[in-house]
């Protein structure tokens, strides 16, 4: 029963591809409620600020693209540890350094860049540039920039509400501790359904369909916050 559901993945993947482009989903977006708790707070609080570190990474969908598409080909744990850690370091960087010097950039234009980050992933994975290029990027490189571009985008949102300065360093650890969290269970979830998959016979068809999908996904992202950019500029 299961394999026969993972069959339709691509086909679930494409209907999340359509919410993005006709909804309002933010892939870095505080939902009004720890907005308002972050603001409040004054002091260290550790345990919810890894809860909510937590909360973003399973909920921030372009995380999981984007770790999907790095982990999809990778069968060894030793290379998956390798990837998932080089986006990791590479997230907490600039989480971390942007929101302790303030560093802005705005929201929709990073976020569109992510989800470059997302075809980008795709179409390496379907072997575009060495078939149309002659050349393969470096893999691991192209991991920890995209992972220093993801953290740029999380640090964005955080500075718009303001965390107070009493206890800060201590919370954003917090924060980033909880975020690795989430990025294991989230990357827990994606290896058991990859287990399925690369057990099917038609595995090597369903990789195609999906990292087309997945291509599909990241110019949705791309379109919907480069639109909200050029709105917000045009008013």
């Amino acid at each position: 029963m299961i394999r026969s559901r993972l069959h339709h993945l691509p086909t679930v993947l494409f209907a999340l591809a359509l919410s993005l482009v006709f909804g309002n989903a933010q892939a870095h977006d505080v939902t009004p409620g720890d907005a308002g708790y972050i603001q409040e707070i004054w002091g260290v609080h550790l345990i919810p600020f890894m809860y909510l570190g937590a909360k973003h990474m399973v909920t921030g969908y372009d995380h999981i693209l984007f770790l999907l598409g790095v982990v999809f080909f990778l069968y060894r744990f030793r290379d998956v540890a390798l990837y998932v850690s080089l986006f990791a370091v590479g997230h907490s960087i600039t989480m971390l350094l942007g929101v302790w010097y303030g560093w802005g950039i705005n929201a929709y234009i990073v976020d569109a860049i992510i989800g470059f980050s997302v075809v980008y992933k795709a179409l390496d994975n379907l072997g575009v540039f060495r078939t149309w290029f002659g050349y393969q990027p470096d893999t691991k490189a192209a991991t920890f920039l995209f992972g220093l571009i993801h953290g740029t985008g999380l640090a964005t949102k955080i500075l718009e509400y303001q965390i107070a300065e009493d206890g800060l360093l201590p919370n954003l650890l917090a924060f980033n501790v909880g975020v690795e969290l989430g990025q294991i269970l989230a990357l827990c979830a994606i290896l058991i359904v990859m287990g399925y998959l690369r057990r099917l016979d038609s595995f090597p068809r369903y990789a195609v369909a999906v990292n087309v999908v997945m291509v599909f996904l990241g110019i949705a992202l791309m379109a919907q916050h480069l639109s909200s950019f050029l709105h917000d500029h045009a008013h």
